[in-house]
């Protein structure tokens, strides 16, 4: 809309800039807007605010005369690539204190963008305000100023209800410099698209990919991602509000540069079979599942778990649907098909949702090689996404080679009929088989290790047992490959059901210190810090991990119940169990709708799910004695959270002597969660019992113990936290 001139004042022989409308730009609305800038600028008061002189009109051409400033935009900055850690605080620091000062003064900037941020030696100045929005003419300037069903502000910039058009408020800013701080430690926008519709839609719908790093990444990611909240009433209230956080989130910076990078999330699609073969078909979902395992070591790329792959197989996916459902940048698509003893498969690297082939490879080998097969497609994927690779993550790539292609069919099969709980004892006699021909091949034993303490869990009467198989079977693992992330992520859950969740804690935060892109992990810290009553720590890990997958298997309801957030435990978003969350319901006082949900309950669950499910709606429908006898089969379970189920819920029916032994068992046993037994009503009929006293007092001084250990192993840096519990 205009030209912007240096010049210089005779009078006061100071230099400064004259900005004037373009000669196609004056018309009333250009000259409307140029004036309430020049009234905004005025209003405002502020180092970070480029300072105005002097509106004035000349042969009917108005003007403004303003600070001459000296530097460069933001925009030309980021230009040059993505900022360290250090400098974008510095930066959102002095812009936030503009904007603060905006906001005091009753106006909200509604157009920030890295144009609009200007870089001087003295520090920073926000320009243009033609589109500010002050208190008192949110409907008539603005009417006259923009066209009905216009979008006020910059696409990438712009918060969800600018799209919706509603009316802009502080929080709308806060989205804005979210964003902007992300571009700067990332040197992309948060919100990506070919044009300006698919970033509209991005902005709507879908979550920037993370940032990761040092633990003072984390933070600020943590940070960013609630300043880019869809809902404004989740984001930061007011720019100063996240200028503190991000204050916060430089504590735990180094003294070193620190940069960020942006995560690449990808998901690995099931082959689709060309022409049926009963004896390779198990290939489409297994090589995939195998491709998925090797890129989950890099920390650049966050890999979707076979699991929600598995979703697509089959089928030509939709890419705008896989995006959305997903969350992903980046697909791996392909075909199979067998011909004479030679497999060959294709596979393409997408784009989504746009489509676009970055890439496509047709490898071939022998039936007999499998391994080479999936080594070839892995490495030529790894090149394809040129990811910069760490000396530990090159070597993570290569270090499992099956000794035997015999060996590796096992493994891959084993995979297979490990996805169906039906086939879970079978598959560990192939997993058996795997290393009965191949007993260094470490992936073999972590596998075998998971499918132990499953069946243990759900299966096997004699749990114990079965759970010390799992643990020598991940210690042989881990002993073969120290680096197996598979390894490491299962055993923490096995740790966890053996009474260590301090141990298993204080390992995962080692190992996120160089791992913070892995969701699984801190799915796993989800679980242990809870067990250990560190629920702070628990929530923050989860929130971690979503950001990282969206649809991250992880134990947050659990969370949730023992915080007392029982709202969020039903909550349609929520994904619970029936019984967690049917106790949820009878806390907040809904038994219709619990007792509707657990007499819908089928035989699908194990045994010991539904003696918790129909004691449970024994006990809603008032028939306590008869509940006590249905919980029977859950009494023996091996998890000890799931024992201090059993012992509220005994509380509760009026059995107080088996509610005792089932939480001293639990206690003893590795939940001590502290502070969900301080506040549980369900256990108000135990607390005038010295039994129960001497209970909270080993699991308040074992909480005390986790705490230490906690924030000695720096959890506090990792997950940015102040106190975890």
């Amino acid at each position: 809309m205009g030209i912007v001139y240096a010049a210089r004042d005779p009078q006061l022989g100071r230099a400064l800039a004259i900005k004037t409308l373009r000669a196609a730009s004056r018309d009333p609305v250009a000259r409307e807007r140029l004036t309430r800038e020049a009234r905004t600028a005025a209003a405002v008061n502020h180092p970070a605010i480029c300072q105005l002189y002097e509106i004035g009109d000349h042969e009917g051409e108005i003007y403004l005369a303003m600070e001459l400033l000296e530097g460069e935009s933001l925009a030309s900055r980021i230009g040059r690539g993505a900022l360290t850690v250090s400098e974008a605080v510095s930066i959102a620091l002095g812009m936030l204190a503009g904007i603060d000062a905006l906001h005091r003064a009753g106006v909200v900037h509604r157009d920030l963008k890295p144009s609009n941020v200007f870089l001087t030696q003295h520090g920073v100045k926000l320009l243009d305000f033609g589109v500010a929005l002050t208190g008192h003419d949110a409907a008539s300037t603005m009417t006259r100023l923009t066209s009905p069903g216009m979008l006020v502000g910059t696409p990438q910039y712009c918060a969800p209800e600018q799209i919706r058009g509603e009316v802009a408020d502080a929080r709308t800013d806060v989205f804005a410099a979210g964003a902007i701080i992300y571009e700067m430690l990332a040197g992309r926008s948060p919100f990506a698209g070919n044009t300006p519709m698919e970033v509209l839609h991005a902005i709507m719908y879908d979550e920037p990919p993370v940032l990761t790093g040092a633990p003072a990444v984390a933070a600020l990611d943590r940070v960013i991602h609630r300043a880019l909240a869809k809902r404004r009433d989740e984001r930061y209230p007011a720019a100063d509000a996240l200028a503190q956080e991000l204050r916060s989130a430089l504590l735990l910076a180094d003294t070193q540069p620190i940069a960020a990078r942006a995560v690449t999330r990808l998901i690995v699609l099931p082959l689709r079979v060309l022409r049926p073969d009963p004896e390779t078909d198990f290939l489409a979902f297994s090589l995939a599942d195998a491709i998925t395992s090797s890129l989950s070591a890099l920390q650049t790329l966050v890999v979707r778990s076979s699991v929600a792959a598995g979703r697509f197989a089959g089928v030509t996916p939709d890419l705008k649907a896989l995006a959305a459902e997903a969350d992903v940048d980046l697909a791996v698509t392909g075909t199979m098909i067998r011909a004479g003893d030679q497999l060959r498969v294709t596979t393409q690297l997408l784009e989504t949702p746009a489509g676009t082939v970055l890439c496509s490879h047709t490898v071939q080998a022998p039936v007999g090689d499998l391994f080479a097969l999936q080594d070839e497609l892995t490495t030529r994927l790894v090149e394809a996404l040129s990811l910069p690779l760490t000396a530990r993550e090159r070597k993570q790539l290569r270090q499992d080679v099956p000794s035997t292609s015999h060996a590796y069919e096992r493994f891959l099969r084993a995979n297979e009929l490990s996805r169906d709980t039906r086939q879970w004892k079978a598959a560990r006699a192939l997993y058996q088989q795997c290393l009965d021909e191949d007993p260094h091949y470490a992936p073999a034993w972590a596998a075998l290790g998971r499918v132990h303490r499953v069946i243990s869990k759900y299966m096997t009467a004699d749990g114990s047992s079965t759970l010390q198989l799992a643990e020598t079977a991940f210690k042989r693992a881990l002993e073969l490959n120290p680096d197996l992330s598979a390894a490491e992520n299962a055993y923490a859950y096995l740790e966890v059901d053996l009474g260590r969740a301090t141990d298993a804690m204080s390992r995962l935060i080692r190992l996120a210190k160089t791992r913070s892109s892995d969701p699984d992990l801190f799915a796993g810290l989800v679980h242990a810090c809870r067990y250990c009553g560190l629920l702070k720590a628990s929530l923050a890990a989860f929130e971690h991990a979503h950001r990282l997958d969206a649809r991250v298997r992880a134990s947050v309801v659990q969370t949730l119940f023992m915080l007392g957030d029982y709202e969020r435990v039903v909550a349609p978003e929520t994904d619970s169990d029936p019984y967690v969350r049917c106790s949820a319901l009878a806390m907040l006082g809904r038994n219709d709708e619990a007792l509707e949900t657990l007499r819908g309950v089928d035989g699908h669950f194990s045994p010991v799910m539904l003696a918790f499910a129909s004691s449970l709606r024994l006990l809603l429908e008032g028939r306590r004695e008869e509940s006590v006898a249905a919980s029977a089969p859950a009494h023996e379970i091996q998890d000890p959270e799931g024992r201090y189920y059993v012992g509220r819920h005994l509380a509760e029916a009026g059995d107080h002597a088996g509610a005792l032994t089932a939480i001293e068992w639990a206690v003893d046993n590795g939940f001590f969660c502290a502070p969900a037994m301080a506040r549980d009503p369900w256990l108000d009929s135990l607390r005038g019992r010295p039994e129960f006293a001497a209970i909270m007092r080993r699991a308040e001084a074992r909480h005390r113990d986790a705490i230490v250990t906690f924030m000695s192993a720096e959890g506090d840096r990792v997950l940015g936290l102040g106190q975890p519990a």
